[in-house]
């Protein structure tokens, strides 16, 4: 019967794919019948290119369509056919299938991707064993909840004490005899500003990388830098502004501006709410302050860093590396190396050089 229609007209108020506007196109392959459909079906966003739409409550607009449709000229009839046609023929209920399964795989494969994935146990007894019978050993440490002692979550105070870092009391003599054994190089790496490293390990014989290895230092020499020369930094405002601001209206949370990056920090913070606002602050930042500039946004688990471009700890190690061999004249290859921190996933770079 559809295949004899000059008009198919329909008035749905409400409803869902509305499958008589999908068989009355595929009917017409012969007619090339006009179809008319209410805005308010959900086929109108599918097929009402080549439909005619309407109002289905405003009366005088539907006799108006209805005529346009009778008197429509056979080469637009011909058109708004074809293209609804195209469309009917490409969407069949097999594509459907095969698409909501390939999207279904691609969602249970990015959820695994955002699982953590908890690290084993470390064999201590073989951790020891190898590092006894080892000649030239690399100890790579995080600073923040590594070396430092733990801060209780719940409350204010535990914010403040994170921001003045203090390298653990019972840490200071094992990390002393560490540095002084001429078979060890230690490395210690964090996302804190030189100062805080610097009077936290001064007194050690150890290398340093402050600000995610933007700057390297070994303590008994300058800082150096793997910043280049006209590194542009009139980023640093824009993106300080959008942080206090969503600082102000997130309780509990911190930024930190630091010499070549700013970290927007809500460990503190409700858990749902905190990453509602960094969901938002993101939006802000990308449409915003950082839409044309060259940055890396490096999500942590509980905060935001926007930092300059090729910044990491894997350079960084990478750059430590070839200080090494160049001061120590090494002829003998590294074959003990050892990393302690809570890195996980967010240094996979630094992993990858072993």
């Amino acid at each position: 019967l559809a295949s004899y229609l000059d008009v198919a007209l329909v008035t749905s108020l409400r409803d869902g794919m509305n499958l008589v506007s999908y068989e009355f196109v595929a009917c017409q392959a012969s007619k090339k019948g006009v179809l008319i459909l209410s805005e308010f079906a959900g086929a109108a966003q599918s097929l009402g290119a080549g439909a005619i739409l309407v109002n289905p409550w405003n009366i005088t607009e539907v006799a108006a369509s209805i005529g346009y449709a009778l008197d429509m000229p056979a080469d637009e009839r011909e058109k708004r056919h074809q293209f609804n046609f195209k469309h009917v023929k490409a969407h069949t209920s097999q594509e459907w299938a095969a698409t909501f399964v390939s999207e279904l795989n691609d969602t249970i494969v990015e959820a695994q991707l955002r699982t953590r994935q908890v690290p084993p146990f470390l064999p201590n007894k073989v951790a020891v064993d190898r590092y006894s019978i080892s000649n030239n050993r690399l100890i790579i440490m995080g600073f923040n909840a590594t070396l430092t002692e733990p801060v209780d979550a719940l409350g204010r105070g535990g914010q403040i004490r994170e921001l003045e870092l203090e390298l653990h009391p019972n840490m200071k003599e094992p990390l002393k005899k560490l540095s002084e054994d001429p078979k060890t190089t230690i490395v210690v790496l964090s996302g804190s500003d030189r100062a805080v490293l610097d009077k936290n390990f001064s007194e050690f014989n150890m290398w340093l990388a402050a600000e995610n290895g933007m700057f390297l230092r070994r303590t008994t020499s300058d800082w150096m830098t793997t910043m280049p020369e006209n590194l542009n930094m009139d980023w640093v405002d824009s993106v300080k502004h959008v942080f206090e601001y969503f600082t102000e209206r997130t309780p509990r949370s911190h930024f930190e501006l630091r010499e070549t990056s700013v970290v927007w920090n809500y460990k503190y913070a409700d858990v749902e709410f905190g990453r509602i606002q960094a969901r938002d602050l993101l939006q802000h930042l990308w449409t915003g302050p950082i839409s044309n500039a060259s940055l890396d946004v490096v999500q942590g688990g509980r905060s935001v860093e926007v930092r300059a471009v090729g910044v990491s700890k894997g350079a960084a190690i990478d750059r430590i590396l070839g200080e090494i061999v160049h001061n120590k004249g090494m002829k003998a290859p590294i074959d003990y190396v050892l990393c302690i921190g809570h890195f996980l996933t967010k240094v996979g770079a630094l992993y990858l050089i072993f």
